[in-house]
């Protein structure tokens, strides 16, 4: 692991030391997206209520700059160019490097078609099976860990090979015994839980953005 992206998980510890039981997992949890994005895959994310805004934000803070400039690569720069010169100028100059993710709590339409249609349990289900390929990993968040809807999406990204994370609460779950690696934060009320997720999935964007990014 690069010195940068360690010093960023040492601050995370720093700040809430009642983290540095999960220190390892969330290394495991990075090293897992590091190798999806190093293989060119993408990061499927879903989970409900509280768990549903967390997704969105963490696409928000992978597909755009968080903390630091994301330039895109010269390549690309000249192709843009040479389509148009003014516009692709302008794409040039504001465009941001992106890692690829997607919350799969969106896509209102889709969504509820599935759910007037089929199993609503298996909405997310639907969703993974449709838009994962192989070597994508999926993050499955859920304060329980128990959430049927996310752990019927794990049971179909395991099915397709993808590798999934779990972040949850302290207590062992359906996702935890079904997930390559998971975070448990340790706390066993919803609200505390997701208090400690926010700080948890900040630092792995973080870490991500320094690996890809920080040169």
């Amino acid at each position: 692991m690069k010195q940068k992206v360690l010093e960023i998980l040492e601050d995370l510890i720093s700040r809430y030391p009642q983290l540095v039981e999960c220190r390892d997992d969330i290394s495991k949890a990075f090293d897992l997206l590091r190798l999806t994005y190093e293989n060119n895959g993408k990061l499927l994310v879903a989970g409900n209520g509280g768990s549903a805004s967390d997704s969105e934000h963490i696409v928000g803070e992978l597909m755009k700059s968080f903390r630091l400039p994301r330039r895109l690569d010269n390549n690309y720069v000249d192709a843009l160019k040479s389509v148009n010169p003014e516009m692709g100028a302008i794409l040039a100059e504001n465009l941001q490097g992106a890692l690829p993710a997607i919350a799969l709590d969106g896509h209102s339409s889709l969504s509820t078609a599935y759910l007037n249609d089929c199993n609503p349990l298996l909405c997310f289900a639907q969703q993974l099976y449709g838009f994962a390929s192989a070597g994508d990993t999926f993050l499955a968040i859920s304060t329980s860990g128990n959430s049927m809807n996310v752990v019927y999406a794990a049971v179909a990204a395991k099915a397709k090979g993808i590798k999934v994370i779990a972040l949850t609460g302290e207590r062992s779950s359906k996702l935890s015994a079904l997930a390559d690696c998971t975070i448990r934060v340790p706390e066993t009320e919803t609200y505390k839980i997701q208090e400690l997720h926010l700080p948890v999935y900040h630092c792995l964007c973080l870490m991500l953005e320094q690996q890809f990014f920080g040169n």
